[in-house]
């Protein structure tokens, strides 16, 4: 009898996992921009994980079965809005541990990674990556960490939207997104995305959320 699907908080025992899922999930991405192979895209994201400093309003929650990890999101948040304030702040990475991976490619990494890293309104949820394995595609489990994220989002004072970005090639999560209340709000194309990552067109989705009513 198959186990259950189970989520749980970020831990250190899982981020080899998680980083062959975001390896899995970025590689057709970065390999335009880096000669890292999948491998070596996957110890990358292994250490960046380990080094990524707890910071407040910054959440990862993992989907587990039978101890592996078959789903990851990401989702932040401005700090100001509370919740997670008293989470202490560490210093950022030292991408000296990264030398390995030569100067050029870790240039352009963080070049890419900095690409990313988008900046939530005051007002906003902004879910940073989420990723299924591709085993278990088709088995609920994108929806089960959307709606995690969604139910985070709600108790955060003063955040009422979920956002997102999302490929203009990956119709597949589009489609998803959807059909869990996300509508289209903005086109952007970008030569610069385009050159580095060769992905020109993305659209920016949210959704309005509706706060829960305390109970007494």
């Amino acid at each position: 009898m198959t186990e259950p699907i189970m989520l749980e908080p970020m831990q250190p025992i899982y981020h080899r996992q998680v980083g062959q899922l975001l390896a899995y999930l970025l590689h057709g991405k970065f390999r335009h921009l880096t000669s890292m192979d999948g491998d070596e895209l996957a110890l990358f994201f292994e250490r960046w994980l380990e080094h990524i400093p707890d910071m407040p309003g910054n959440r990862r929650m993992l989907a587990l079965q039978e101890g592996r990890v078959i789903g990851t999101i990401a989702i932040k948040w401005p700090a100001q809005n509370g919740g997670s304030a008293s989470i202490p702040r560490q210093a950022p990475p030292s991408w000296q541990n990264f030398r390995r991976f030569g100067k050029w490619n870790l240039f352009k990494m963080r070049m890419g990674l900095s690409l990313f890293d988008y900046k939530p309104q005051a007002d906003e949820c902004y879910i940073a990556d989420v990723a299924v394995h591709p085993d278990y595609r088709g088995q609920g489990v994108g929806k089960m960490l959307l709606l995690w994220a969604e139910q985070i989002a709600q108790q955060e004072p003063g955040v009422d939207r979920l956002s997102l970005y999302v490929s203009g090639n990956n119709q597949r999560a589009r489609k998803l997104y959807e059909q869990l209340g996300y509508s289209v709000r903005s086109h952007e194309n970008s030569l610069v995305w385009h050159w580095l990552f060769n992905e020109k067109e993305w659209s920016y989705m949210w959704r309005r959320l509706a706060k829960k009513v305390p109970t007494k």
